[in-house]
């Protein structure tokens, strides 16, 4: 097992630099994709789709961010995570833009595509660099509220998307998150790097990403097991919402209110969920998470009315938000510090592969004539993901519960341990 430390820097993960350097661009970015997330299902079918091919383009913003994940980590280790943002901003503009002025179901879905893989770019910069200037003894409420941020975009998003449709029509929401990302584009540009950045550049390596996900396939191939699954019941989750609206015949206005009464829940935890992470081992948030994940998805279809489905969305949103930054943790917790951006770009392999894999399971359902047949698959494999991740997490991080820790020779809640203290 491995721990990842990294020399932190002057200055907490909550100090001014951070949160106008590292926070805020994340903000304004998931906000933007907050807002489209819900819509694209209801674009889909605005521009001709079935409710099956539907699920399928809204599938797509988690493939693109697929095709993004380990591109994503060569850049930010090339370039820095800074410049890498600025890319990501310019090529998020275009590719929402496309995505307002697409006037068939095609170029609608290579425009989402490609959307997804711009916001690969904006988490995973961010995320190793996080990972760099923090001590492992705050690694979780680090990550969790770079977690939280998005989450809180997540939620901020469809209620500022509902507005939109209501005053103009569905595009307009794509204009509106274009405009929301070159906000976010300007915030980079203007605040400089937290300091410590110089960490990161001296220690980096120019690794490939073949021979970094060689040196290191035992991790991947049995905890990405439950990185997997744990991305695919997350991804389920974003598409069965709004599915499920259309699948009622609710206004396509009513669809992103669900959604944000889900996410609102879903921010509100973040950081509770951090500090138990790093106070009693990654385990006491991951199992109950993804267990409570998947019965809200088992549920989900004995809603038939806008009042169930509501409560249904909000237990799912808390469910979810209990999680809240574990996957980037653990990715912390077992990234060499080397090669740390690549490696996180190839782990994020996995958990972005689950999110792209559950709502193309959720749409198979619906193609086959039964979406609940799909959301009820979703949900066994939440429940399954609760199980992998009890049996594979100890086996990598010492951070994954009180016994490991001790085992590791830290103490219970992960500071150093007498042993430690006491060693040259």
């Amino acid at each position: 097992m491995t721990t990842g430390t990294a020399a932190p820097a002057s200055g907490g993960f909550l100090s001014r630099q951070a949160l106008l350097g590292v926070y805020l661009p994340a903000l304004c970015f998931e906000t933007a994709v907050g807002a489209v997330t819900p819509m694209i299902a209801v674009r889909a079918v605005q521009l001709g789709t079935s409710l099956a091919v539907a699920g399928v383009l809204a599938a797509l913003l988690a493939v693109g961010q697929i095709l993004g994940d380990a591109p994503a980590g060569a850049l930010a280790a090339r370039i820095g995570d800074r410049r890498a943002l600025l890319v990501a901003a310019v090529l998020s503009t275009v590719t929402l833009a496309a995505c307002a002025l697409a006037g068939e179901p095609v170029l609608f879905g290579i425009a989402v595509l490609l959307t997804g893989a711009t916001n690969s770019v904006y988490m995973l910069a961010r995320q190793a660099y996080l990972t760099e200037i923090t001590p492992p003894l705050y690694r979780a409420r680090a990550l969790s509220t770079l977690g939280g941020v998005g989450r809180i975009g997540v939620v901020i998003g469809p209620f500022l998307s509902s507005a939109v449709v209501h005053l103009t029509a569905t595009r307009g929401v794509f204009w509106m998150a274009m405009a929301i990302v070159i906000i976010a584009g300007v915030v980079v540009a203007l605040v400089p790097d937290v300091e410590g950045k110089r960490i990161i550049q001296d220690r980096a390596q120019r690794a490939s990403l073949w021979r970094v996900t060689v040196d290191h396939r035992r991790v991947l191939n049995q905890l990405g097991i439950g990185m997997l699954l744990v991305g695919a019941t997350r991804g389920a989750r974003q598409v069965v919402l709004p599915l499920w609206s259309e699948h009622l015949g609710l206004a396509p206005a009513v669809t992103p209110l669900i959604f944000g009464l889900s996410g609102l829940l879903d921010a509100a935890v973040f950081y509770p969920a951090g500090k138990l992470m790093d106070r009693r081992g990654r385990l006491w948030v991951a199992v109950p998470s993804m267990a409570a994940l998947g019965v809200t998805l088992l549920v989900l279809p004995l809603a038939h009315g806008v009042g169930l489905l509501a409560v249904v969305a909000m237990a799912m949103g808390l469910a979810n938000g209990i999680g809240s930054g574990v996957v980037m943790t653990l990715g912390a917790d077992v990234a060499p510090a080397a090669v740390r951006a690549q490696f996180l770009g190839v782990w994020r392999l996995f958990s972005d592969g689950g999110a792209a894999a559950g709502p193309l399971v959720v749409a198979a359902g619906a193609g086959l004539g039964s979406l609940a047949g799909g959301v009820l698959v979703m949900g066994g494999i939440g429940v399954a993901a609760a199980g992998v991740l009890q049996l594979t997490v100890p086996r990598w991080s010492v951070h994954a519960n009180v016994r490991t820790r001790l085992a590791a020779g830290l103490t219970a809640d992960g500071r150093p341990g007498a042993e430690t203290r006491s060693s040259p």
